[in-house]
């Protein structure tokens, strides 16, 4: 396969990537809910102000406030909505066009990320496979995704880190956002302002999540493929790709899910001089997350990841086989 299997799944990587970003955009907001030391959201219900504050607001105000118990004993977080919703409030506080922030990102980072795993995976994959039958068994599936998807993921981590923030900005107060303009603006301003070695902030998370993603996908991808084929359930077309994807992309997401909310989350953090930074690394945070609001704190978005996953390995494999019947003829 060689140069061919990069080509291949760096094109159906874009492809997929892009179609799915709006997803992506509301699993990350969705991620980063509940997150300590974050400005209150922007429409507060009134429900959730102090008293003394919510219901009195002429000259009686600042005596009823002394009166008024401590805030903590008052305080009412604000609720956690679902995917939907998320989706309707970005449309309407910031426009159809925030859907896609951060999409140059997206494309940067499936053309560093994506096509390094999927190239090096089917290398690998071709390379251990039997001679005769063509087949490999599933550890090693799982091991050629490992290593493929850390590979990947070391390399394209700049860009992962630019598509977090450019994310995740819209929620933030406008005086407190980054304004990233594109992928390049926001890669060199973290170079400039934070150092460089921002840009690799949250790898080991983040190689973490690709090496879980990628032997996950792929492998159980390329096993339910076998097994459909192998059984005659389906002949080899569109039903069986679209079947085995799907399921691979609920594996996936089921996986990878928990390590995700932690990359996310310290990926946005906000470093500022002087001052302590909200996590010290990936234990730390996780550790924060699960303390303060729960363990299925670790499954926060799971359901626009699997609703992003599963159309996104959809359609990255369905492209991917098209892909392969035309590049054959070269």
């Amino acid at each position: 396969m060689g140069v061919k299997g990069f080509v291949e799944g760096g094109i159906a990587s874009i492809v997929a990537g892009c179609s799915t970003h709006p997803l992506d955009l509301i699993k990350v907001r969705m991620q980063l809910q509940g997150e300590k030391g974050l400005p209150a959201p922007a429409l507060q219900p009134v429900h959730s102000l102090r008293p003394a504050f919510a219901f009195h607001s002429h000259h009686g105000s600042a005596a009823a406030a002394m009166m008024a118990p401590p805030p903590h004993a008052v305080t009412v977080s604000p609720p956690r909505v679902g995917p939907i919703s998320v989706g309707v409030k970005i449309f309407q506080t910031e426009g159809v066009k925030a859907l896609f922030s951060g999409v140059s990102a997206t494309v940067l980072r499936q053309t560093l990320y994506s096509t390094t795993r999927m190239g090096l995976y089917d290398i690998l994959k071709t390379k251990w496979s039997d001679p005769e039958s063509g087949n490999l068994p599933l550890g090693q599936k799982l091991l050629a995704g490992l290593i493929a998807g850390g590979v990947g993921a070391a390399v394209g981590n700049p860009a992962d880190v630019a598509m977090v923030r450019m994310q995740a900005d819209g929620r933030l107060p406008e005086a407190q956002r980054r304004n990233y303009k594109n992928v390049v603006d926001a890669i060199s301003s973290m170079a400039k302002q934070e150092g460089v070695t921002s840009l690799w902030r949250g790898s080991g998370l983040t190689v973490n999540r690709a090496m879980i993603v990628t032997a996950s996908q792929l492998a159980s991808y390329d096993q339910i493929k076998e097994a459909i084929l192998e059984r005659h359930v389906m002949a080899d077309g569109l039903g069986t790709h679209v079947t085995a994807s799907f399921a691979a992309g609920f594996v996936a997401s089921v996986a990878s899910n928990p390590v995700d909310v932690i990359k996310t989350r310290v990926m946005n953090m906000k470093v500022e001089a002087g001052r302590e930074a909200p996590y010290s690394g990936a234990l730390d945070c996780a550790l924060k997350t699960v303390r303060a609001e729960g363990p299925m704190a670790l499954y926060k978005g799971f359901i626009p990841t699997i609703s992003r996953q599963g159309p996104f390995t959809v359609v990255l494999f369905v492209t991917l086989e098209q892909l392969r019947k035309v590049f054959k003829e070269f």
